[in-house]
């Protein structure tokens, strides 16, 4: 039972594609600044999933040592800043980077790095919502030396689903979407991060992890965490699985209203993605329950 989550993430976390593992980390950097990205698509044009995804590239999700000592979240190298500054090897040895007092700073200086020179120029030319063309047209501009950065952001875009900030209005996060009328509290272990997902408390399973030590660790029933989860007595968990500590809702949260089916996605993966009951996917779609998902089906969440 392989499955991923969105926020992520969406979130209230944002999530990854259906089969590969989720990075606790990765999910815990997007939940922290994508409110930025989004003010700064809103304010320079930016697509927020490139924001994301390119910070967390450069940064290795806030843990890179120019991120960790300099809050430069972009790997921006110093040109004509006249700042502070830290030297670190990149493509040479001992390079200039720019160093910031606070991560805001990094967010808004990458986004007046791109604006202000000529050859990113077209680029704002594109839609706010075209990742991809985004994607290939800073590798064409020179931002990278890797040959496969633009291959490597649109992963990470579509693996985290952080293209669902591109069109996220004002307020999103505000949106009233149903209340949480079924969450238990959580007393969870002090090394276990909690995260949402569709405004429902997650933990993502990591080695070793079973239902059954979840519901001790977080004093949850397990067939109360096994009925959560809609899975039976004989379901186990894997690295990466979203385990939700409250019933699911009955439809996804404001920034999530639809799914494109993608190779190797079951309707119950979705599900566990968007943090829907499954019983509602399939009422929604008007679908049948012997019904499977087919690659590029457009689902509603909402």
């Amino acid at each position: 039972m392989k499955y991923l989550l969105s926020i992520f993430f969406i979130l209230s976390v944002c999530v990854v594609s259906y089969g590969q593992s989720l990075d606790p980390n990765y999910l815990a950097y997007i939940e922290k600044f994508r409110e930025i990205a989004i003010r700064q698509q809103k304010t320079h044009g930016i697509p927020a999933s490139i924001i994301l995804a390119q910070g967390l590239l450069e940064s290795a999700a806030g843990r890179g040592r120019l991120a960790t000592e300099a809050n430069n979240h972009f790997g921006i190298k110093c040109h004509d800043w006249t700042n502070d500054r830290i030297y670190h090897d990149d493509d040479e040895k001992n390079e200039c980077f720019r160093k910031y007092q606070h991560a805001f700073e990094s967010f808004e200086d990458h986004s007046l790095f791109l604006v202000n020179r000529p050859r990113y120029k077209s680029l704002f030319q594109l839609k706010p919502t075209d990742y991809v063309a985004w994607a290939h047209g800073l590798k064409a501009a020179g931002y990278a030396t890797d040959p496969a950065y633009a291959q490597k952001l649109i992963s990470l875009i579509e693996r985290y689903n952080l293209h669902a900030y591109d069109t996220a209005q004002k307020g999103l996060f505000a949106c009233h979407d149903e209340t949480q009328a079924n969450e238990v509290p959580v007393v969870a272990h002090p090394e276990r991060e909690i995260y949402k997902s569709n405004h429902i408390k997650i933990v993502v399973a990591t080695v070793n992890d079973t239902y059954a030590s979840l519901a001790k660790e977080l004093k949850i029933a397990e067939r109360r965490l096994r009925r959560y989860n809609e899975v039976g007595e004989d379901a186990t968990l894997q690295t990466g699985n979203v385990v939700y500590l409250s019933k699911k809702k009955k439809r996804a949260a404001c920034s999530n209203r639809i799914h494109v089916v993608e190779s190797g996605e079951t309707f119950y993966s979705i599900s566990q993605v968007y943090g829907i009951q499954l019983l509602s996917l399939y009422k929604l779609n008007n679908l049948s329950y012997e019904e499977g998902p087919h690659i590029g089906q457009i689902l509603k969440l909402r």
